[in-house]
């Protein structure tokens, strides 16, 4: 229908993420801006999952167990499917790993408008997509007209809690061709565990590129133990050999919630943003002033980071 809304619920290890959630919440009020339903797409998920979505008018139930495990090639050949099944108006995906592998290619296989890491959709007659770019330093505000589009968002653009209802939906299954595909799943392979868990820790103190090198490190650890805390890293930080995997924060690390998260240095791209988000309180160091990470911050000094550890770590040992 032309005011339908048809969202991709992601989920892993047998469970639901927070993105699709948010995309819930927000394809439930774009369909109330149309005046049509919103269907959520659960490729290879458990009946379990499928009771967890009572936002939704309607559950669209694609592929048994043999799709648990996200694979691109059959999760698009499954996407695709439900989309010309329910001709939804908006299709909403995450721009997530599993996002980015298949919205762009099915943008080009229906032939839709495409907009990429929104952070604000508007419904009504025409759709308007706001995109956050070059690590949340620009806003682009994009008008998607009334064409049938696909909408890639940025983890983190809406509460969870909004797509999060009881009650049992409406659940139907749609077959699909057998498809052999060129790609297997094997197994998932985890990392191995580092020598802190910072999902566990109650303060965190995450160090960005204005640490400037290996060496100085030593500094937020300094703080880290005044603190009784741990020390989080952004990915260039793991990429450049730093620190390991176990302490990078964001979409392709760790989702943290701790009661204080102290970020140094850290100019907070969209994707360490969607890791620490949930933390309680934020504390902001960077002599940016601009820098994205003073928009979701509680508090923020633009100062020298390694001034204020200095005097931080002074000030805590000195009790």
């Amino acid at each position: 229908m032309a005011g339908d809304v048809l969202v991709l619920a992601e989920h892993f290890g047998g469970s639901l993420g927070d993105i699709t959630f948010e995309l819930l919440g927000m394809g439930k009020t774009l369909a109330g801006e149309f005046g049509g339903t919103c269907t959520v797409a659960l490729i290879g998920g458990s009946d379990a999952m499928a009771e967890e979505l009572g936002g939704a008018d309607l559950v669209l139930r694609l592929g048994g167990e043999e799709l648990a495990d996200f694979n691109p090639e059959p999760y698009g050949e499954a996407l695709l499917a439900a989309i010309e099944a329910k001709a939804p108006r908006v299709v909403l995906i995450g721009y997530t790993s599993m996002g980015m592998d298949l919205a762009s290619t099915l943008a080009v296989k229906t032939g839709r408008n495409l907009a990429s890491s929104c952070i604000r959709v508007e419904g009504g007659e025409r759709i308007t997509t706001t995109s956050q770019l070059y690590g949340g330093k620009m806003d682009v505000r994009s008008d998607l007209g009334t064409a049938p589009c696909i909408l890639s968002v940025l983890a983190g653009s809406a509460p969870a809690d909004a797509g999060r209802h009881d009650g049992a939906p409406t659940v139907e299954n749609l077959d699909l061709p057998a498809t052999a595909g060129r790609v297997r799943f094997k197994r998932f392979i985890e990392p191995e565990a580092g020598d802190v868990d910072i999902t566990a820790q109650d303060i965190l103190v995450a160090i960005g590129r204005g640490i400037g090198s290996k060496d100085d490190i030593e500094v937020a650890e300094e703080l880290a133990e005044a603190l009784d805390a741990a020390v989080a890293a952004t990915r260039p930080i793991v990429d450049a050999g730093w620190l390991p995997k176990t302490r990078q924060v964001g979409k392709s690390g760790l989702k943290v919630k701790p009661k204080v998260y102290l970020a140094l240095g850290v100019s907070g791209a969209p994707e360490h943003l969607e890791g620490m988000k949930g933390a309680a309180t934020i504390i902001a160091v960077n002599t940016d002033k601009n820098a994205p990470i003073f928009n979701v911050a509680h508090y923020g000094l633009v100062e020298d980071l390694f001034e204020v550890c200095e005097e931080l770590t002074e000030a805590l040992e000195d009790r």
